[in-house]
């Protein structure tokens, strides 16, 4: 099978490892932005509610993330926007767009336990189900999941029973190679059908994900196996496949311009790509901090400043994970 396809196994089939929910954090296999802080999702919310201040956006609308975990990025949205204008809560709508059953109930247990029956959060399987006029939709670490194809010198890894070879490309590979002067590395499978559906199901929206990467390619494999905070990269001689097959992450930097070109083809504008640190602080991270630091105590605010400084340092997160926004 192509490369894709096993990847696809890898992270989704029935025994994939998207059906655990103990892989994030610090007795998981690695960290996001989400886990870091709160502060991560209430300053994306903060820059929605500008937008809605500037009436650039719905009030009416709806709020929107899209591959969510457990549901803690909503849910720190929603108490920010809470914080900001208690009407908003009557106003917006609220949901998930998750196709597997099995992480739906565990969303659902969370929220309920963050707000009860005080919130109404819907679960779509696909973003297609979400017929809205307008949208502000969120994803953090959802490009780097697509399944993708591993390419080098004109031709395609093929895997057989956890063993790599390689085979001819086909000829939209080529071409999509040719265009990105890309000769090793990997090629995201979905992207275009990502951007379509999205465009199809919403009039108007805000897009906005998080994700690691950089704008054009690198001409080297990126994709590499997480497993307890340790990286293997996967054409490590000592690394087995069959060892950590569905039982690790596996995941590779996004290529920005793929994904730029996937979505202005159907009519979204770039509004704006940036690192990171400089989305968050763009977005009002450090005014929320202060807010926070003459409403709690000197132990937690230097605690919660420490979570921050993961979220934005140039040597962690601050410049390593990249911001792109589009809208239609």
């Amino acid at each position: 099978m192509n490369f894709s396809e096993y990847m696809q196994e890898w992270l989704y089939a029935d025994e994939g490892y998207y059906k655990r929910f103990n892989i994030i954090g610090k007795s998981g296999d690695f960290y996001t932005a989400v886990s870091s802080s709160a502060f991560f999702g209430a300053s994306i919310a903060n820059h929605f509610y500008e937008l809605l201040v500037d009436k650039k956006a719905s009030r009416d609308g709806w709020l929107v993330e899209i591959g969510a975990h457990q549901g803690y990025l909503l849910c720190d949205m929603i108490q920010w926007l809470y914080s900001c204008d208690e009407s908003l809560i009557e106003s917006l709508h609220f949901a998930i767009i998750e196709r597997q059953p099995e992480v739906q109930e565990a969303q659902k247990a969370y929220i309920y336990k963050r707000f009860g029956d005080v919130i109404k959060v819907h679960f779509f399987n696909d973003i297609l189900e979400l017929q809205a006029g307008y949208a502000f939709i969120v994803a953090n670490e959802i490009l780097d999941a697509f399944p993708c194809e591993l390419y080098k010198d004109e031709k395609i890894a093929i895997v057989k029973d956890h063993a790599i070879s390689w085979q001819d490309a086909a000829r939209d590979l080529l071409e999509f190679a040719q265009r990105h002067r890309l000769r090793t590395g990997e090629i995201a499978v979905g992207y275009e059908d990502f951007a379509k559906d999205m465009s199809k199901a919403i009039t108007n929206l805000d897009f906005i994900s998080f994700d690691y990467g950089e704008e054009y390619v690198r001409n080297d494999f990126s994709i590499r196996i997480y497993r307890e905070h340790e990286t293997l990269p996967l054409f490590d001689e000592e690394l087995a496949l069959e060892e950590v097959y569905q039982k690790a992450d596996i995941t590779f930097d996004v290529n920005f311009s793929q994904v730029t070109d996937a979505f202005e083809s159907v009519g979204f504008e770039t509004v704006q790509y940036e690192t990171q640190a400089r989305a968050l602080v763009r977005f009002g991270i450090i005014d929320i901090l202060g807010q926070y630091a003459k409403t709690t105590s000197q132990i937690n605010y230097l605690r919660e400043a420490d979570r921050i400084k993961t979220l934005i340092s140039p040597t962690v997160m601050g410049d390593r994970f990249k911001m792109i926004h589009f809208r239609k």
